[in-house]
């Protein structure tokens, strides 16, 4: 049989570290992404860095870029990794060059993307997949893998068997749906981490930032509760545990969870990266998500919806916050009459 040709619509620091790891594996692969980011890697190449391993570089000479929707045709597998806010757009745009039998696989954040997916490619199969860890571009041309971490799919051996001979942690799952709830509860720090202008790890090391994020996954896992949804169980700790173990003062905090903890000193979160680039970030498909189902259920979500305000006036003009003021933000959010 022969290998799987792969195409990566929305070639990001997610998508270059996909498809990137698949090209040095030998894969056919084709990188489809902005004009500018295809520029860079046809003048520098990819190099992808993290996670203990050495690293890689491809020159450009090995990568297939793109900039059109058009480029789809052929593979046999699309990994599509483009902002929320795009998914529509981008499947209509790609439908009509889908070869038979093509396979579209969604590493996205939020909730919605593989459903949004099927709506706009009936007949087309459709999986859903995550990605646990952090990816940042830290410089033109280099995506760097800050933390260790297993991707997660729906079943399908051939693209299990090329993500495994890719040198990718990978996990067939049956509970998607569920993992991507426990996902978003994580990605609720990406908020907290591009207002702290922190690395994940001097962020997350900090009593005060935690605390917000507590505050955050506590109104989640209370929407979750009234909407019949159990998060998936990721790590060591039941998801219900999480803001408890958030609020440990720093150094009880940094023994427990010393696991978790094993970020290196690069890491950022996909949100920082975007508003360090001036591009619109992903808040409506993570604090978003949650007000808007809290909402639903006759709840509120006062640290969240107060987060992505935050967020949204940092699109167009930056601050940065310490851990103090933004935990006292979100605590007023919360108080009667705001």
């Amino acid at each position: 049989m022969s290998r799987p040709r792969f195409a990566v619509l929305g070639a990001g620091s997610i998508g270059c570290h996909l498809g990137g790891h698949l090209v040095a594996a030998g894969y056919e692969v084709v990188l489809i992404g902005r004009p500018s980011g295809m520029d860079v890697l046809r003048d520098r190449g990819l190099t992808l860095t993290g996670s203990g391993r050495g690293a890689v570089h491809l020159p450009p000479e090995r990568l297939a870029l793109a900039t059109g929707q058009e480029a789809v045709a052929g593979a046999d597998y699309v990994l599509v990794t483009v902002k929320s806010a795009g998914t529509g757009a981008a499947a209509r745009d790609i439908a009509g060059h889908l070869a038979a039998g093509a396979v579209v696989v969604s590493f996205q954040n939020g909730l919605h993307n593989p459903a949004v997916l099927r709506a706009a490619l009936p007949g087309r199969t459709v999986l859903a997949g995550m990605v646990p860890y952090n990816v940042v571009r830290s410089e033109p041309g280099t995506v760097h893998q800050g933390m260790a971490g297993r991707l997660m799919t729906e079943a399908d051996d051939t693209l299990l068997g090329a993500f495994g001979e890719a040198g990718l942690a990978v996990e067939a799952r049956t509970d998607m749906r569920e993992v991507q709830h426990a996902k978003l509860l994580m990605n609720l720090n990406n908020a907290c981490n591009a207002l702290s202008g922190l690395p994940l790890r001097d962020q997350l090391g900090l009593r005060a930032y935690r605390r917000c994020l507590a505050l955050c996954q506590r109104e989640a896992l209370a929407a979750y509760r009234a909407a019949g949804i159990t998060p998936a169980r990721l790590g060591p700790v039941a998801p219900g545990l999480t803001p408890y173990l958030l609020g440990l003062p720093d150094a009880l905090f940094r023994r427990i969870s010393a696991a978790s903890l094993r970020i290196d000193a690069h890491a950022r979160s996909s949100m920082w990266e975007d508003l360090q680039r001036g591009r619109p970030t992903e808040i409506d498909s993570l604090q978003g998500e949650i007000v808007t189902l809290a909402a639903a259920h006759g709840l509120r979500a006062p640290a969240n919806a107060r987060l992505a305000a935050l967020v949204r006036e940092a699109e167009s003009t930056p601050r940065t916050w310490s851990g103090p003021e933004l935990y006292a933000e979100l605590r007023a959010a919360g108080r009667p009459g705001h």
